[in-house]
């Protein structure tokens, strides 16, 4: 058995296809492609995929981890360049090697991901009001975001997942903004419900419908060191 471990981007191509999507289009792909993908046992045997961290709907991406299970070792280069002639639009393998087939999961190692929203400034307001807005965030001791799904309401701290001040940069008549946010063994939160807290609870002057957000990259960081999955 053979571990690859594949970054791979998520483009605006499909932006709005969901994380099961996704994987499900990668899994067709590896078929395409010829690999010698391993499967699960029993009645309903699964290709072996693992990913480092499930994408919000929405959100575009440069930097998405993903180990596939091969019953035999292969040419990465090859199995990179196949899966790229195999995979749709806005799917795209930049890297590829292999890891130790005992090394602990993606999901168990990845612990930080950092994030790139682009907004438009609401009419009437400038950077300063930006700044201004992000000032009171960073002063509030906590912030806490209700989180409503079909079952349940689940009030979170979202200053809790956060490693850093969030920065901002003027872009014309937008906003850039930077996060880092902790991804924790219990769970982690969204770009986008930082940036909803943001709008509702600290008045920041953005369009948040026609927000951007891109994952920049996933990594294994302690307090001095971000490192990349990769062999």
């Amino acid at each position: 058995m053979a571990k690859l471990r594949v970054k791979i981007t998520k483009g605006e191509e499909v932006r709005y296809i969901s994380h099961l999507d996704y994987a499900g289009a990668i899994e067709r792909a590896i078929r395409r492609a010829n690999l010698p993908a391993a499967y699960s046992a029993g009645f309903n045997p699964h290709m072996k995929l693992s990913f480092a961290s499930a994408l919000g709907l929405g959100v575009t991406s440069e930097g998405e981890y993903m180990d596939v299970e091969f019953t035999a070792a292969v040419d990465p280069v090859m199995a990179r360049n196949k899966l790229n002639d195999s995979l749709p639009p806005g799917i795209f393998v930049k890297q590829s090697g292999y890891v130790d087939d005992r090394s602990p999961a993606l999901m168990a190692v990845v612990n930080l991901a950092e994030y790139r929203i682009l907004a438009p400034l609401a009419a009437g307001t400038e950077f300063c009001d930006v700044q201004a807005s992000l000032r009171r965030f960073h002063s509030a001791d906590e912030v806490n975001y209700i989180r409503e799904s079909p079952k349940k309401k689940r009030e979170i701290d979202l200053k809790q997942f956060l490693v850093q001040d969030i920065a901002a940069a003027a872009a014309g008549e937008a906003v850039r903004l930077s996060m880092a946010i902790k991804i924790t063994p219990t769970g982690s939160v969204k770009a986008g419900e930082v940036l909803a807290a943001l709008v509702a609870q600290f008045d920041l002057p953005v369009v948040q419908d026609s927000a951007l957000i891109h994952r920049v990259g996933l990594y294994i960081a302690n307090e001095t060191v971000r490192s990349l999955p990769l062999p």
